[in-house]
């Protein structure tokens, strides 16, 4: 990064307003989206797929992080590793479409063949002096937490992951994702920066009014409100929620299901968030009836209501684990002005569609809301082009999420930028 953009990046930095959305450009330029890929997407753990992505010996996945593409690949032994997808020869990429099954990694310019552990097996007509133990694949940094794979494109990725995963691990392994089935993936490109796909996602301020499907299983009052403008019914309703998260949250925890929230989006290198909460209706699934899609419970669960344990990474993901399904996003930007996101839907991996589980039932709430979202971060990156966007203030009772990953995002920036 030149000096002068070093020095642009640290002055819009200082000049934050906290408490406010951020300026302009950090939604709109093309030097602090170069900055994002490399001090962000380029230093942290990014949530990128799950184990079922790859079941199977020999099945390999593809991901592309701005100019990077990363191979994930399940070997022999059941064991899950990623590399640069990039041969050590002349660079073709090795895999070229999103999902592939092979028996060895084969560049198709030249025929290097790598093993399944990254190792140059063959390379002809390289005469007598070379050595391919030192050709083979570059490693990526990956962590399976409880099935959620996240990589990490740095040399030195952040030590604090394995915290993380101690408190995770709980709330997530009785949901056995590594032993669930993709049962439909949605990619969906909004035409927006992906900070502002983000910070919609942190609240629902804006779910009452765009969100009709996703507020039948979810609770509005669950993501904050101001009591001072609530009438007597939103009070009365509030009241029953807080009812809802006390004892539903102790019959979870009595049950062996970590409930309570778990707080660290601004104050870790790798910023986190958890919490089980209670689902309205017949308090089962975020489906549009509320009760289960799939027949087939996850893991060892025969409780169908559990609600909804929600888990937030920064600085690109979202998921939300039930007792029948798992919902998981995850945020990929393309460019400054568009963002891919991934949506997957699991379920038990013997689970059969048609007999278990209707399709549209399962991707209902989510497959509309995801398109409402999607027209929502079109119209704020509209808005933000705007000569006359100025950063607003941000609610005090339905924005604090979004506050915290605008902390996050701008003391990362900041970390990143220090000598």
């Amino acid at each position: 990064m030149a000096a002068w953009e070093c020095q642009r990046l640290q002055s819009l930095i200082a000049a934050r307003r906290p408490g406010h959305s951020l300026a302009a450009p950090f939604y709109t330029a093309a030097d602090v989206f170069a900055a994002d890929l490399d001090l962000i997407f380029g230093r942290h753990w990014i949530q990128v797929g799950v184990e079922p992505d790859v079941p199977e010996p020999g099945d390999a996945y593809t991901v592309d992080i701005g100019p990077w593409s990363v191979l994930i690949v399940r070997d022999d032994d059941m064991g899950i590793r990623a590399f640069h997808n990039v041969c050590r020869h002349r660079g073709a990429r090795l895999v070229d479409s999103e999902k592939a099954t092979v028996g060895n990694l084969v560049c198709r310019y030249h025929q290097w063949t790598y093993g399944l552990d990254g190792r140059l097996l063959f390379a002809e007509h390289m005469g007598k002096d070379f050595d391919r133990a030192c050709h083979g694949l570059k490693p990526v940094h990956l962590r399976s937490l409880a099935g959620l794979l996240f990589i990490c494109l740095a040399d030195e990725p952040p030590a604090d992951f394995d915290a993380v995963a101690r408190v995770m691990t709980p709330y997530l392994a009785p949901h056995d994702l590594a032993n669930c089935k993709i049962a439909c993936q949605s990619d969906l490109i909004e035409k927006g920066n992906w900070k502002l796909t983000m910070e919609n996602n942190r609240e629902c301020y804006h779910c009452a009014g765009n969100h009709p499907e996703l507020t039948i299983p979810l609770f509005a009052y669950g993501f904050g409100f101001s009591p001072e403008e609530a009438d007597e019914t939103d009070l009365l309703q509030a009241a029953r929620y807080d009812r809802m998260v006390c004892d539903l949250g102790a019959r979870w925890e009595a049950g062996g299901l970590p409930s309570r929230v778990v707080e660290h989006l601004d104050d870790m290198v790798t910023g986190f968030r958890t919490q089980r909460l209670p689902i309205d209706g017949s308090g089962q699934s975020q489906t549009l009836d509320t009760r289960v899609a799939s027949r087939r419970l996850l893991g060892r669960l025969t409780d169908p209501q559990l609600g909804g344990l929600s888990f937030w990474t920064q600085p690109n993901s979202w998921h939300h684990f039930m007792s029948d399904h798992i919902v998981t996003f995850s945020v990929i930007p393309l460019d400054a002005d568009n963002t891919l996101v991934r949506t997957k839907w699991l379920v038990h991996r013997d689970a059969v569609e048609g007999v278990d589980y209707d399709l549209d039932n399962l991707t209902g709430v989510w497959q509309a809301t995801n398109r409402q979202d999607a027209d929502l971060v079109e119209l704020a990156h509209a808005g933000v082009r705007s000569p006359a966007y100025e950063p607003g203030p941000y609610s005090p009772f339905t924005e604090g999420l979004v506050d915290q990953f605008c902390n996050w995002y701008v003391s990362r920036l900041a970390a990143g930028l220090t000598p």
